[in-house]
């Protein structure tokens, strides 16, 4: 039994280990205004999900793209402690662009909520697709 405890240890920390690896490091904003989007227009597509930055975007091809999303810290004083230690997956369906984009990924109100305060409004995340 002790073996069988040790042996599901370590593959949960490989495993742990494994997705850590393959985040990539970014922020992320929240919106509350859902449709239209620029991959589905008036097309409802829930409430999960977040609009893609110009580095993601790749003309349109971020449409669809679903992504697991999780905080790491804050980007101000404001919420020292915004994380809520839960990650969210999302589905991209509109686009961020720039100069106005602050963020890797704009959030929906929603998703943003789940995974840290949203009195924070910016956050550092680990992003990978999902």
């Amino acid at each position: 039994m002790a073996m069988a405890f040790r042996f599901l240890v370590i593959v949960g920390i490989v495993a742990t280990l494994i997705s850590v690896a393959s985040a990539i490091a970014g922020t992320a904003t929240y919106y509350t205004t859902y449709v239209p989007s620029a991959c589905y227009g008036y097309a409802d597509q829930g409430v999960m999900i977040g609009a893609a930055s110009d580095s993601l975007w790749e003309n349109g091809a971020a449409c669809g793209r679903m992504y697991t999303v999780l905080c790491t810290g804050p980007t101000n004083e404001g919420v020292p402690q915004p994380c809520t230690g839960n990650s969210v997956t999302i589905k991209i369906v509109d686009r961020c662009p720039s100069p106005g984009c602050q963020s890797t990924i704009d959030l929906s109100q929603e998703a943003f909520s789940i995974i840290a305060d949203t009195a924070a409004g910016k956050i550092n995340i680990d992003y990978a697709l999902a």
